[in-house]
């Protein structure tokens, strides 16, 4: 990621509230699938809000974000709920080693990065995955084509996968 780009994330993270911890969107009304105890990982964590609030649940939790402005509004919004927050750009890898019983990553689209996402679940691990979408869309750069996801993870047990209004999302089980 340029610095450019890393800039661009601080801004836009400086410029927003703390926000409240909840579940990524790809699981509201599916919360009982994340389990209350074991090991998490947030990537792309933005300003911690799903981090926190799998912290909460009672999961040690890594959360990773190219911004530090991100993650300091993520600590800010942790207060004593014990979250590891790592400073580190996906576009140089994973920086985090396996096995996780959770493993979130939301609106950051690398597919190289997909094999190895799905590497770090350990058996019988929760995989939620949102990304930027053709489908309902005008398209663009950043967006998945249609069935990208479902054809990266069908060796997972696919929960839940729709797509449309410019997104999709995946519920899948190692």
């Amino acid at each position: 990621m340029s610095r450019a780009d890393r800039a661009r994330w601080d801004a836009r993270f400086g410029g927003l509230g703390a926000g409240e911890p909840g579940p990524p969107g790809a699981l509201v009304g599916r919360e009982q699938l994340v389990p209350t105890s074991g090991r998490a990982l947030d990537l792309a964590c933005g300003r911690g809000t799903v981090a926190v609030w799998l912290a909460r649940r009672g999961l040690t939790v890594d959360a990773v974000d190219v911004s530090p402005v991100g993650l300091a509004a993520g600590r800010e919004l942790a207060g004593g709920t014990p979250v590891h927050w790592i400073e580190a750009d996906l576009d140089d890898g994973l920086p985090v080693a396996g096995p996780y019983d959770v493993a979130v990553c939301q609106r950051f689209r690398a597919p190289s990065l997909y094999p190895a996402l799905a590497g770090l679940l350990a058996p019988g691990g929760l995989l939620v995955v949102t990304v930027l979408s053709e489908v309902g869309d005008t398209g663009g750069p950043f967006r998945a084509p249609p069935g990208e996801l479902l054809a990266a993870f069908s060796h997972l047990e696919v929960l839940h996968h729709e797509e449309g209004d410019g997104e999709a999302r995946l519920v899948a089980r190692r």
